[in-house]
């Protein structure tokens, strides 16, 4: 059943650096001790901590300066929010569906009464505050990433509002995806989108993240996703991100896996002026598997920075990491990888892989895999390639009379298909498809 939670729009407007306007956030986020406690020591940590610079390691080859948390606010329900609603239709078919818009709560699709009868929860964050508060305290904050962007994540918890959690019980198989909408709108808007997984052991389950721009205007996003995966449970996380060229995003996904577990995370970039990609893998149980797809279109000046961990902690275990970017003109890709292997964890099968495909020779693309290895019988290998496309192939088609930025794209598509191919819903698989080609057409003329 489809609940429209809108409601009219006022032009409140308030700075995220105040003290006092994260007070007021506290003030009217629902009574939780629990969380009022959590925000307030995210909001300390980040205060304390400095903005990152490019001499640190974490952040190396990143473009951290003109980076700045100035200017962007808090605000009210957008005025368009019928439009945006109408524009969450990216799938027909999916279990349950949450849309925001600038930090709020514009819709729900509630679960099937089958689903609900199961034990399956799908619920926002306010709502899981007040109905399962001890779910969250167990869960919602118990990872964080390792790989560099602590102050910015601080920030997203401190003003975490806007989220999904989904909790799958033992045993249940849900076969149709959740999907979840965050828009960013409003000129200045900040946005703190924020997805919690938790799936029981041998349970099943997929849940699609949007991160959109509904206009043009400048934004900041720091988001976060954590994902349970419990003895012998599957899950695949797909985020699908097309912010505006002027939004600076700040991701950070953390996943741990136990015993017998499959885990697969699917990243497509699009959008932003800077993004940041923070994909942190734990796993804990033995003969679990992590399989970990990435697809990025970078054009004009815009910079997308990938930072990567698959920590082996169990032995028999497997993770596969396949990162593929195309730059255009002259934009600029990073990506950092790690795969660090434990004493414990014997018989190790890791990869990983990223491929960058160069549409322009002032584009540039930045490969840093690496290995930090402790046991004795493993398998681990990385691997990075960075070229322009086939001469012999896009002469072949300029030679017929298609015009190059075209020809660049379908052999871009060919390029990406190994990623798309991936995805185990033949519909979001179009839409992807789609939302590359719109990139392209920019281009075209």
């Amino acid at each position: 059943m489809h609940q429209d939670t809108s409601s009219a729009p006022t032009t409140t407007q308030v700075d995220i650096l105040s003290g006092d306007t994260f007070q007021k956030h506290q003030a009217s986020m629902p009574s939780n001790a629990w969380m009022q406690a959590q925000q307030a020591a995210a909001w300390n940590t980040f205060k304390s901590l400095p903005m990152p610079k490019r001499t640190e390691e974490r952040w190396r080859f990143a473009q951290t300066v003109g980076l700045s948390l100035e200017g962007y606010t808090l605000q009210d329900k957008p005025a368009d929010a019928e439009a945006i609603l109408a524009q969450s239709a990216h799938l027909e078919d999916y279990a349950g569906r949450l849309i925001f818009a600038d930090g709020h709560l514009l819709a729900k699709d509630a679960i099937s009464e089958e689903l609900a009868a199961q034990g399956v929860l799908w619920l926002s964050l306010e709502e899981a505050l007040h109905s399962k508060p001890e779910l969250l305290e167990r869960y919602l904050f118990s990872l964080s990433t390792q790989l560099g962007s602590d102050k910015f994540e601080a920030l997203g918890r401190a003003y975490a509002r806007a989220g999904s959690i989904l909790y799958v019980p033992k045993d249940v198989q849900v076969k149709s995806p959740f999907v979840a909408y965050h828009w960013a709108s409003q000129e200045g808007a900040s946005i703190f989108p924020q997805t919690l997984i938790i799936a029981e052991t041998t349970s099943q389950v997929s849940l699609v993240d949007f991160y959109l721009s509904a206009s043009g205007a400048p934004a900041l996003a720091c988001g976060s996703s954590h994902v349970h995966a419990g003895p012998g449970a599957k899950v695949f996380r797909k985020s699908i991100q097309n912010w505006s060229r002027k939004t600076h995003s700040f991701q950070s996904d953390t996943h741990t896996t136990e015993r017998d577990a499959e885990l697969y995370s699917l990243a497509v970039h699009l959008g932003g002026e800077y993004a940041r990609f923070e994909n942190d893998v734990e796993i804990t149980g033995a003969g679990s598997h992590a399989k970990l797809y990435s697809l990025t279109v970078a054009d004009d000046k815009q910079m997308f920075d990938q930072r990567s961990l698959q920590r082996h902690q169990a032995p028999n275990a497997t993770s596969d990491l396949l990162y593929k970017n195309a730059l255009c003109d002259t934009a600029k890709t990073i990506f950092s990888g790690m795969i660090c292997v434990g004493k414990q964890a014997q018989q190790t099968d890791a990869y990983q892989t990223n491929r960058n495909l160069l549409l322009n020779p002032s584009a540039e693309a930045i490969s840093l895999p690496g290995l930090e290895i402790e046991a004795n019988d493993v398998k681990c290998s990385h691997g990075s390639t960075s070229g322009q496309i086939d001469e012999s192939e896009l002469f072949y088609m300029l030679a017929r009379g298609i015009p190059k930025p075209v020809a660049q794209k379908l052999l871009t598509f060919g390029f990406f298909e190994e990623v798309i191919a991936k995805v185990d819903d033949p519909a979001l698989a179009d839409n992807l498809r789609l939302m590359v080609e719109e990139k392209f057409a920019t281009r075209e003329h």
